[in-house]
This record gives structure tokens, C-alpha cells and sequence, in this order.
């Protein structure tokens, strides 16, 4: 076996049936421990998205901090994922991705509620949060290990892959095959714009982050909406095809090879869990800069990130597919994804999925620098910050003019170790999360109390 294969083989072990089920069971935990939660609590959840006092402590608005963790969320995992996940694992795959958001919502609740409570200023005065910080704060110095473990885990993640060469890659790639721009001038283009962006720090990536996500989001869930209503007559097949497919085999039907039950619970619950990143540990870093007092009222805030990227926007991804029939062609990924919009709009699909695909990447950039950078300032102070910038930067030029398949693979497994140490912190931090969410529950019915009180 040359180091390649040795890598892959370490890369499926890491993202295995045992941190699959430990991402997974995390969230059915916490959700029995919280009373179902994201069932009770999601109307109030999706009214403080725009509702929220933002009167608190912190360096930008729960919105912007949403819309910078959907940034680094909602990318390539909700249009390639999502079609690779059918591909291997059938329309039953889908039913295991739901599966695996409905829980990662609780986790997520979790992770937001830890970030604002153990949330710290670094010496610019700048907010910092996180796992890192929830580790030490929480659990103690002697944990610390584990916080340095996390934090060099996401400095990785950041510089060399998810953060840069694997989002690069699909920018110039998906431009150059739609217009046929030299990937090279497409990735200079791209290096200027992002330094552009993040050398003004998270209030510049959440004002990008807040003016592209909701508008590109809401275009895309429009255009999936159109194949799916082209199709209404297929719905219920659809369905049938994805209950029946998540418990039993899928045949083999033309280019599609079949799929067994246990291919459609790995493939789902893996894409699900790498689309949406509940319990990896990624997205507190952006929720711990809201400005709240409350740190449930910011959990309730970043579990809707899960609800909107995997059980939306997946979810139409899954659809259009499905119901297009692509699935069962010789297409994988981007292109399943790409033949089932030009089944409806010949002409502009594929150019609408490459825009699409481009700036859900450009944004995921953005979003995982901060990450990042975070975890930088974590470990070695505020000084070296604009250095960090500087090399991530050199990082997104690089990625449009190599193609590293090993750098990817460590990236991935380096990825999936990020969620240990947060996974850990999150259960023995349980009883603070639910103490948080009994005193923000009081307070939210001590209000509507008064309410009621002076309408009498």
C-alpha cells in the first residue's frame, strides 16, 4: 500500500461506524435530556433569527453570526454531498441524513449555548469562542489537551482543505467548465476578493456573509422548488422510493450499481454530518460573537443552521434529484446535481448551479478562515493574526493551480478528529447546558406573563 491508500484507509476508519454513532447518539442525548427540544422550541427558535434583543455583549448580531456559520456550512455538501450520498447509498440516503440533522439540531442548540457562556475578549478587545474555550473554561486547565488538540485540528482544516484547496478546486473548476476561464485567473480573481474580505476581520466576513448566504439560499431552494413542482406527480413514488430505500436494499437500475441498508445509513449520516457540522465543533466559533446576554437564546438561533441547511436545503437538493431521475444515470456529484436543474431549464440550470456552487463556496471560505483564525489567536495570541491572514490567503491562490489529493484526505481526517474533543466537552458540560436553557425558559415565560398580565 503506498501512503495514499494508507491515508484512505485511516480517512474511512475516522469517519467510521464509531464517530458516526458518537456524532449521532450526542444529539439523541441531548435531545431526551432537553425535552425534544427542536420540536417544542423551533417557532421560537426561527422568530428570534430576526427577533433577537442583540443588546448583549459581543462583536456582531445573532443574524450575522447565523449567516457566517451558514457561510462555512452551506456549500458544496449540500449540492456534491448530497448527489454522492444517493449515488452510493441510494434514495434511502436521505432518509438517514434527516435522521442525522434532526439530533445534530440538539447538538447544535448545545454548541451555541457553551460558546456564548464560556466565551472570552482576546487583547484587541475582539470576542473569542468555541470549543477551545469551552473546554478550558468549563471542564478545567486539565483538559487544556484537548483544547490544543481542537484548535490545531481547525488551523489544519482551515489552511488545507475545507477552508481553502477543496473549495478553490470547485470555484475555478466549475467556472472554467461552464465559461471556459483558465482556472488560474479565476483563482487570482478569487485570492484578491478574499483578502479583501478578511483582513477586515469577522465584521467585513459577516457583512459578506449576510448579504450572499440568505440571497443565494433562497434562490437555490427557488430553483429546486421548480423541478420538484414540474414533477408534483412523482412526490409520492419519491417518498416511497426514500422510506423504502432507508430500510431495505436498493436494486440496481440502470447506472445506478444498488445499494445495500448499511450504505444508505453510512452515506447519509456521513454527508449529513459533513453538510451541516453538528458536533464538529466549527460553527460555536462564529455563534460565541453574537451579541446576547442569553446564552440559550443564541443555541435556540445556531440549531435552526442545522434545521435550514440539511432538512431545507438538502433536502430539495435530494429531491431534485430523485425526482428528475438523475440518480439512476452514470453522473455523479456536481454533475448529478447540474443534469437534474437542466432537466428543467436546459439552458439555465447548469450556468445558474455553477453560480451557485461558486459563491456557497466563496462564502464556506470566508467562513472557515475565521474559524481559523480563531483558533490561531487561541493558541498563539493576537499577534500573529495578520500572518495568519496573510498565509491563508497564499493558501487560495495555491489551491487554484495545485490539485493535492493527499492534502485533501489529511484535511478530511483532520476534520472528523476536530469533533472528539468537542463531543467530549459537550457531554460533560450537559448539566451546564441544561441549567442555561431552564433559566432562559423562565425568563422567556416571566415575559410573557407581563404580557399577558397588561393586556388584561
Amino acid at each position: 500500500m503506498n501512503l495514499i491508500d494508507v491515508l484512505n484507509s485511516v480517512d474511512s476508519f475516522i469517519w467510521g461506524p464509531p464517530l458516526l454513532v458518537l456524532l449521532v447518539g450526542t444529539g439523541v442525548l441531548f435531545t431526551f435530556r432537553l425535552g425534544f427540544l427542536q420540536i417544542t422550541k423551533l417557532p421560537t427558535a426561527l422568530r428570534l433569527i430576526f427577533k433577537a434583543e442583540n443588546n448583549g455583549n459581543g462583536d456582531i448580531s445573532s443574524f450575522s453570526a447565523l449567516c457566517t456559520a451558514l457561510a462555512a456550512t452551506v456549500g458544496t455538501g449540500n449540492i456534491v454531498g448530497v448527489a454522492t450520498a444517493i449515488k452510493v447509498g441510494g434514495p434511502g440516503a436521505l432518509f438517514w441524513m434527516w435522521l442525522a440533522a434532526f439530533f445534530g439540531m440538539a447538538t447544535k442548540y448545545a454548541e451555541g449555548v457553551l460558546a456564548i457562556k464560556y466565551r472570552t475578549k482576546d487583547e484587541n478587545g475582539q470576542t473569542s469562542g468555541g470549543p477551545m474555550y469551552y473546554i478550558v473554561n468549563g471542564l478545567g486547565q486539565k483538559f487544556k489537551p484537548l483544547a490544543i488538540f481542537f484548535a490545531v485540528s481547525g488551523i489544519l482544516v482551515a489552511l488545507l482543505g475545507i477552508g481553502t484547496f477543496t473549495q478553490v478546486n470547485s470555484i475555478t473548476d466549475s467556472i472554467n467548465g461552464s465559461f471556459g476561464i483558465d482556472p488560474r485567473i479565476t483563482g487570482i480573481i478569487l485570492t484578491l476578493i478574499v483578502a479583501l474580505v478578511i483582513f477586515g476581520g469577522i465584521q467585513n466576513i459577516s457583512k459578506v456573509a449576510t448579504a450572499i448566504v440568505p440571497f443565494m439560499s433562497g434562490i437555490y431552494i427557488f430553483m429546486c422548488l421548480l423541478i420538484v413542482f414540474t414533477s408534483f406527480n412523482k412526490i409520492p413514488t419519491t417518498f416511497t422510493l426514500i422510506f423504502d430505500g432507508a430500510f431495505n436494499s436498493t436494486a440496481a437500475v440502470g447506472g445506478f450499481l444498488g445499494s445495500s441498508v448499511a450504505m444508505a445509513i453510512r452515506n447519509g449520516i456521513a454527508r449529513g454530518v459533513f453538510s451541516n457540522e453538528s458536533g464538529l465543533g466549527s460553527a460555536p466559533i462564529a455563534a460565541a460573537a453574537a451579541k446576547t446576554n442569553w446564552p440559550a437564546e443564541q443555541g435556540l438561533i445556531s440549531m435552526t443552521g442545522t434545521f435550514i441547511d440539511s432538512l431545507i436545503i438538502c433536502s430539495l437538493t435530494g429531491f431534485a434529484i430523485i425526482l428528475s431521475g438523475v440518480w439512476t444515470g452514470d453522473l455523479n456529484g456536481a454533475l448529478m446535481t447540474q443534469a437534474a436543474f437542466k432537466s428543467v431549464l436546459p439552458n439555465v440550470g447548469p450556468l445558474f448551479l455553477t453560480l451557485s456552487l461558486s459563491l456557497f463556496a466563496f462564502t464556506t471560505i470566508l467562513g472557515w478562515s475565521y474559524y481559523g483564525e480563531r483558533c490561531f489567536e487561541f493558541l498563539f495570541g493576537t499577534k500573529g493574526i495578520k500572518g495568519y491572514r496573510l498565509v491563508f490567503v497564499l493558501m487560495v491562490l495555491l489551491g487554484s493551480f495545485l490539485k493535492l489529493e493527499m492534502v485533501w484526505i489529511i484535511a478530511d481526517i483532520v476534520n472528523g478528529l476536530m469533533a472528539i474533543p468537542n463531543l467530549i466537552a459537550l457531554i460533560l458540560l450537559m448539566p451546564v447546558v441544561i441549567k442555561e436553557t431552564k433559566l432562559y425558559m423562565s425568563h422567556i415565560n416571566s415575559i410573557n406573563s407581563d404580557l399577558d398580565k397588561k393586556a388584561i
